[in-house]
């Protein structure tokens, strides 16, 4: 036997009826596939406040859009003195302000105004916080230093008070659509952050690479394959500042800087009842609860929307 030969050593395979393949070994192909949205649908239906905050907000909604549902009452029609400040009566369910106008209906017919505001500003938001923070992070390089600074800039200056200065300035032109674009131009930078943070995170995917290999060119990868993977959080952003966008409208007619006192808002009824606050609270008492229950359904629905987004969050639960 030559000295370099190794013995040979048996090998023991057990038969396969004592190893039968368990559920990690096999491959579920029976399965409806899954994503991103299909998960978080599954567990957002699953949360109440999705129900609550969907309800309200859809309400909010009906009520803006059909106002003559809700109430026969014309807002500014029939405000009589006599009934300034006055108790509720019949088809007067929250009684009058100080002009002696129906406080039910100039909160009904007002929610069209204040919601109309934060669609706009959540429009515009949107638009422009998409176009910066996808070129700035998806480009890099020059673009990413132009389009980040021109975003600091803005991010430096409070919305609010750019907001002041611009209705200020164009104070003969107060309209809802002047107001949306004061408070719009101002308050897209922190969802460009957010957008260009999660596109740089993104754009180093292996199904990037692919499609780079196969001659794709820059601009449809980031349309097709980037922006639709990195939108998720941008969902959650804007849906918060759609409630962001409608206080700040209030805030700015309570400073009387928003709009005219001729236009149904909630800000407007705010800013007209102060004065009355100890001898009839009721008439900023109602206005208030308008503002805050439709703010705080759309600030519910973002923060179920982003933790159904997060698979973090999902596991952690």
């Amino acid at each position: 036997m030559p000295s370099n030969t190794r013995p040979t050593q048996g090998h023991f395979v057990a038969p396969l009826e004592e190893t039968p393949l368990v559920a990690i070994d096999s491959v579920k192909t029976d399965g409806k596939p899954s994503n991103l949205w299909i998960d978080a649908w599954h567990d957002v239906r699953k949360r109440p406040m999705f129900w609550i905050s969907s309800a309200l907000i859809l309400l909010v909604v009906i009520v803006a859009l059909f106002p003559g549902l809700f109430t026969q009452v014309a807002p500014n029609d029939g405000c009589l003195l006599a009934n300034s400040n006055g108790a509720p009566v019949a088809g007067h369910p929250l009684g009058f302000n100080k002009q002696g106008c129906d406080i039910y209906s100039r909160i009904i017919h007002g929610t069209s105004t204040s919601l109309s505001v934060g669609i706009i500003v959540t429009v515009l938001v949107a638009a422009l916080g998409i176009v910066f923070g996808a070129f700035a992070g998806f480009y890099g390089g020059w673009i990413d230093s132009v389009l980040s600074r021109v975003g600091d800039i803005f991010f430096s200056i409070p919305y609010i008070l750019a907001a002041v200065v611009i209705m200020s300035v164009f104070s003969r032109y107060r309209s809802v659509l002047i107001i949306s674009l004061a408070i719009g131009l101002f308050a897209w930078p922190s969802t460009a952050r957010v957008l260009r943070a999660e596109i740089l995170r993104v754009k180093n995917s292996d199904f990037v690479m692919a499609a780079t290999a196969l001659g794709v060119s820059r601009f449809r990868i980031l349309l097709r394959h980037v922006l639709p993977n990195s939108i998720a959080p941008v969902i959650v952003v804007t849906t918060i500042s759609l409630a962001a966008a409608i206080v700040a409208e209030a805030t700015l007619s309570f400073l009387g800087v928003g709009l005219p006192s001729t236009v149904m808002s909630w800000g407007n009824d705010i800013s007209q009842a102060q004065s009355d606050l100890r001898t009839a609270p009721q008439v900023l008492i109602y206005p208030s609860i308008a503002l805050s229950v439709t703010v705080l359904s759309f600030i519910m629905l973002g923060e179920v929307v982003r933790d159904a987004l997060d698979p973090k969050a999902r596991a952690q639960r």
